[in-house]
């Protein structure tokens, strides 16, 4: 049996070589792209079936002949990054604000109405609530008390907005 397998493989190279001699230059390229694409999917079925590589690697080894195209799609990159981003940027945020109400303005400052979200109290409150509700909160979640200083420090915020803007 071994015997018969081994003419056979040394007729097949025979036949093959007889034929890659024939081939330009051009085709010799696309040929051993070709052939080197066969190899490697049936050395990736081979070890799928006995058991040693898993299915899932097999399927990300098989998404590697694709990657040859990527470099003629990330020429079109740059022109769809500036369609997408420049469109995106400004409106989503702007819309995002109108539809709530309460988003930060394009300065990056809180709002009146997400100050008055965050810290619990009525947008016509009195200075009194304001701290209460601060003072409240903040023994909360303070970090001391095993809050983050990312919510501490939104509290302040909410509180300097809405004295502040009682002050003014």
């Amino acid at each position: 049996m071994q015997w018969i397998l081994g003419l056979a493989l040394a007729a097949a190279v025979f036949v093959i070589l007889k034929q890659w001699g024939a081939l330009s230059a051009e085709k010799k390229k696309a040929a051993t792209w070709k052939v080197v694409l066969v190899i490697g999917g049936a050395l990736l079925v081979f070890m799928v079936l006995t058991g040693r590589v898993h299915v899932l690697t097999a399927a990300v080894a098989a998404l590697i002949p694709l990657l040859r195209k990527l470099p003629a799609l990330l020429k079109f990159a740059p022109a769809i990054s500036r369609f997408m981003g420049e469109k995106k940027q400004g409106s989503e945020q702007e819309q995002a604000n109108r539809q709530s109400g309460q988003g930060t303005d394009l300065t990056g400052q809180m709002s009146e109405r997400e100050a008055c979200d965050i810290l619990g109290v009525q947008a016509g409150c009195t200075e009194e609530e304001v701290v209460m509700a601060h003072r409240r909160l903040m023994q909360k979640l303070h970090p001391d008390r095993g809050g983050n200083d990312y919510l501490a420090a939104k509290l302040n915020e909410a509180k300097q907005v809405l004295l502040g803007k009682r002050n003014a």
